[in-house]
């Protein structure tokens, strides 16, 4: 299987949460915390002579927990796991605090740069 920024940032990041990384969305009543992932775009290299060396994509990394101090600690893990070795990816700003009133979680989000090779 090629290398995906997908799958940099699940190897990363799943021992934070005991495998609760998902893209994109969570399964309903899924164990917290947990985080959800997606890419939300990036920088387009040029490329020469028609080939694919390194790729970028901006990846945004979502924790949701019960409580702020929970979201928190856990997204605060998540940016020492990519912004390390061997993965190296830079944060693009601040992480981001919210709540969802529908299902009472308290969330952290944070996007990141990884470039990559294919």
């Amino acid at each position: 299987m090629a290398n995906s920024a997908e799958a940099i940032v699940f190897g990363a990041l799943r021992g934070l949460v005991a495998d609760r990384c998902y893209p994109d969305v969570a399964p309903a009543n899924v164990a917290r915390p947990y985080i959800t992932y997606q890419a939300v775009g990036g920088q387009s290299p040029n490329y020469l002579n028609n080939t694919v060396d390194l790729q970028n994509a901006r990846m945004q990394v979502n924790v949701w927990a019960d409580t702020r101090s929970a979201a928190t600690a856990v997204m605060q893990s998540a940016i020492a796991a990519l912004s390390g070795a061997p993965i190296r990816a830079t944060t693009l700003g601040a992480p981001v605090s919210t709540y969802e009133p529908d299902t009472k979680l308290y969330g952290s989000r944070e996007d990141f740069s990884i470039w990559f090779y294919p």
